[in-house]
């Protein structure tokens, strides 16, 4: 009887480079040629990835920008950092990647969902290496301080637990196959995006990051974006949709002096980084970057 010899899929290497920021390594992914205007740097969302960033990165590309997603310690393919992973831990790591990527310039910040609050705190910590900021449907220090916001940063830690619980046997990787990527993104990405959502470190990792959202909102808080910063606000639903999160994500905007407000129609808070929607994050990239002359 013949023998069969099953064939196994090669695994894929992942996108970008590891960048050594002190005895450990971060995931890097760039995009787009280097040149004289400011490179974009992307930070992700709570259990996100720098691959939730892929087609934002080639519509920045064609634009012919320059860009920078990463995983953060723990996540995705990066290494792990030391805990506690609050807001100064993460800037801390960014800012050290920043220096070993020798990007002196001014840069221009997008932040997702809870990477929201990242990027406030380096722009309040860091103001002169920021020109601009994008909030793409992004959480801002006062969610947590509302009753729903407070209930529901407090039930998405609870899920993060269990979810971290249960990856370490593996349960969550037939979940990955199904809805590891909500976003829409391509192929690679979309590979990178499923194999890291169903990995128990990077379960771990997250879990981590969303206990430390209160100390990270608290450090985000200490101060205002400076009110001549340009902020753009990029929000998933229509400018009627009524949700608690959607009636405090444009404040930041509209006390800039340079504020600019777009509601998505049809967008959810994932595939508001996807293929169909993600021209209106490059806008807010756009209007940044015109305000400041570059």
């Amino acid at each position: 009887m013949p023998v069969v010899q099953i064939l196994r899929p090669a695994k894929l290497s992942p996108r970008g480079e590891m960048i050594d920021v002190g005895g450990r390594r971060l995931r890097m992914v760039r995009a787009g040629q280097s040149g004289s205007r400011p490179t974009i740097v992307l930070e992700h969302g709570a259990f996100g990835c720098a691959s939730d960033w892929a087609v934002v990165q080639e519509r920045l590309a064609a634009k012919g920008l320059a860009s920078i997603a990463y995983d953060r310690a723990g996540l995705g393919y990066s290494e792990p950092g030391p805990k506690p992973r609050d807001g100064k831990a993460i800037v801390a790591d960014l800012a050290a990647l920043l220096r070993e990527l020798d990007e002196r310039g001014p840069v221009v910040l997008a932040g997702h969902s809870m990477g929201g609050l990242m990027v406030r705190l380096f722009a309040l910590t860091h103001p002169d290496r920021v020109l601009g900021v994008v909030l793409v449907d992004a959480v801002t220090p006062d969610v947590i301080n509302s009753p729903i916001g407070k209930k529901g940063v407090y039930a998405f830690s609870r899920i993060l637990s269990w979810v971290s619980l249960g990856a370490r046997y593996g349960m969550m990787r037939p979940v990955a196959i199904v809805a590891g990527d909500r976003i829409g993104l391509p192929p690679q990405a979309s590979a990178e995006k499923r194999r890291i959502h169903g990995s128990a470190l990077h379960a771990h990792w997250a879990a981590e990051e969303v206990a430390q959202w209160r100390a990270t909102s608290d450090q985000a808080r200490a101060d205002d974006f400076p009110p001549a910063m340009p902020i753009a606000v990029i929000t998933a639903g229509s400018e009627n949709t009524v949700t608690a999160l959607k009636d405090v994500q444009s404040v930041p905007a509209l006390a800039s002096q340079n504020g600019y407000i777009e509601h998505v129609i049809g967008a959810g808070h994932a595939n508001l980084l996807g293929r169909r929607f993600a021209d209106p994050i490059v806008r807010g990239v756009e209007h940044v970057l015109a305000t400041v002359n570059r």
